[in-house]
C-alpha cells in the first residue's frame, strides 16, 4: 500500500468535494511528512510514513484528553474527526491474539528468558508490525509474556 500518494488522491478528492476537516487534516499530515523527508533529505519509506500518521493520531488524543479537561467539546469533536479521517490511512491493526502470537515467535526466535531481554525483543518485533500495532501495545504484550 503506498500511502503518500494515497494521500494526496485523498487531499485532492476533498478539495473537489470541499470537505474542509478532511482537506486540513489530510495537509497537515502531508505537511509532516514533507519536513520529514526535508529532514532525512530523501523520500520516507512506508513505516517512516505511517510512523507519523501515528504520531498524529497520538497528539490528537492527546489534544482530546485536553480538551476534555478545559470543558471543550467542540475541540474533542474535532480532534475525533481527525483521527478518524487519518486512521483511514492505517493498515488494519493485528488483533490482540495476533500481535501475541507474533511477540511469542519473535521471543522464541530472540532465545528471550527474562525481561532483561526485552530491548532484544522489542528490536526484532516492532519493523515486523508495520503500522498494525503501536510499540507500547508490543512492549505490554512482550513484558507480560517474559513477565
Amino acid at each position: 500500500m503506498n500511502i503518500k500518494p494515497t494521500l494526496e488522491n485523498a487531499l485532492k478528492d476533498a478539495m473537489r468535494a470541499r470537505d474542509e476537516a478532511r482537506k486540513r487534516t489530510i495537509r497537515m499530515a502531508m505537511t509532516t511528512i514533507r519536513l520529514a523527508e526535508v529532514d532525512k533529505g530523501s523520500e520516507l519509506e512506508e513505516a517512516g510514513i505511517l510512523a507519523i500518521l501515528h504520531k498524529e493520531i497520538k497528539s490528537r488524543r492527546e489534544s482530546i484528553a485536553d480538551a476534555e479537561r478545559a470543558g471543550r467539546p467542540e475541540m474533542v469533536a474535532e480532534a475525533q474527526v481527525e483521527i478518524a479521517i487519518l486512521e483511514e490511512f492505517l493498515p488494519a491493526p493485528l488483533t490482540s491474539e495476533e500481535l501475541e502470537t507474533l511477540a511469542s515467535q519473535t521471543i522464541v526466535e530472540v532465545g528471550a528468558t527474562s525481561i532483561k531481554e526485552m530491548g532484544q525483543v522489542m528490536k526484532i518485533l516492532v519493523p515486523r508490525l508495520e503500522g498494525k500495532a503501536t510499540g507500547d501495545q508490543a512492549s505490554q504484550v512482550v513484558r507480560r509474556l517474559l513477565g
